[in-house]
């Protein structure tokens, strides 16, 4: 089980992206379940329709009712994404990266797919000393 950030959907989608062939392999050959927080999900979309066009994110839209497990933020994690973001401020952290941490960290998860390692570097979950990034 992993929590996925946005950077890995979109580049799983953008052939063109660098990390292209190591978050396609990832995703595409990791047994799952593939956790996906519901801002990453608004993110992603985003990001795929202003840069590729509609019919990739309805593509992507797709895959996130058959391949990808969406999870809704919970009070929980709405305050803990919340405290993430102060507690993060110089890191400029926001509230999706904030949300992949709480729910990583309510479902007790100790993998994140992300290219963003300099984020999920810094930041300390409360339930491991460090999450084990992926690619």
């Amino acid at each position: 089980m992993i929590v996925v950030d946005t950077g890995v959907l979109y580049a799983s989608a953008d052939e063109d992206d660098t990390h292209h062939v190591p978050c396609a392999t990832l995703l595409g050959r990791h047994p799952g379940p593939l956790l996906v927080p519901v801002p990453v999900i608004t993110e992603t979309s985003w990001l795929i329709e202003t840069r590729l066009g509609p019919a990739a994110e309805a593509r992507f839209l797709r895959a996130t009712r058959g391949e990808l497990s969406r999870v809704d933020l919970v009070d929980q994690d709405w305050d803990r994404a919340i405290e993430l973001v102060e507690t993060y401020a110089d890191l400029g952290l926001g509230l999706v990266d904030a949300s992949v941490v709480a729910v990583a960290e309510r479902l007790r998860v100790t993998e994140v797919a992300t290219t963003n390692r300099r984020d999920f570097f810094v930041v300390r979950p409360r339930h491991v000393n460090a999450f084990t990034l992926l690619p």
